[in-house]
């Protein structure tokens, strides 16, 4: 009688094993969402020493965008960067889930002050990155930017977007 049990108990495992085995081959074969495409633009950073910044953007305007940001991503011009647009100011929240190259973030207000700077920040950390105040934008670009640029809270974004203007 406990061979019989333990030959039904194998079938029963080799048949689970079988079940998962597929469920993952299928999981494998199954295409996975389509990466985002983003709109390219360009910006100005203006500091209060006087300088002035050129960097090509692209944007993220929408959910599906802003939660695929620059994931994925293994590198990016030096003077490049992703200008995350929201329709109204609020706190907003950052990681680097996927994100396999350091950022900078600047938080940006409405009139495109810049209201708060997070350098470096770590690949594929899932810490999050807050503004710690509303902004109605956040531009990611290569981390060591700032430091290089010299630029930091209280310089200028011109774009559009903003009561700045272009």
């Amino acid at each position: 009688m406990k061979s019989g049990q333990a030959k039904r108990g194998g079938r029963l495992r080799g048949v689970a094993i079988l079940i998962v085995l597929t469920l993952l081959i299928g999981a494998a074969a199954t295409p996975l969402r389509a990466l985002e495409s983003f709109t390219k633009d360009e910006l100005r950073i203006e500091t209060q020493s006087g300088s002035a910044f050129e960097f090509e953007i692209e944007l993220a305007l929408n959910a599906r965008q802003w939660a695929q940001g620059l994931m994925f991503r293994r590198a990016m011009p030096a003077e490049a960067g992703m200008l995350f647009l929201y329709d109204r100011e609020a706190e907003r929240s950052m990681w680097m889930k996927n994100t396999h190259i350091p950022l900078d973030m600047l938080f940006i207000a409405a009139d495109g002050r810049i209201e708060s700077v997070v350098e470096r920040t770590v690949p594929f950390s899932l810490e999050v990155i807050s503004s710690r105040r509303p902004v109605k934008a956040v531009l990611e670009i290569n981390g060591g930017t700032l430091q290089r640029l010299g630029i930091g809270v209280g310089d200028k974004v011109l774009h559009p977007a903003f009561a700045s203007g272009s």
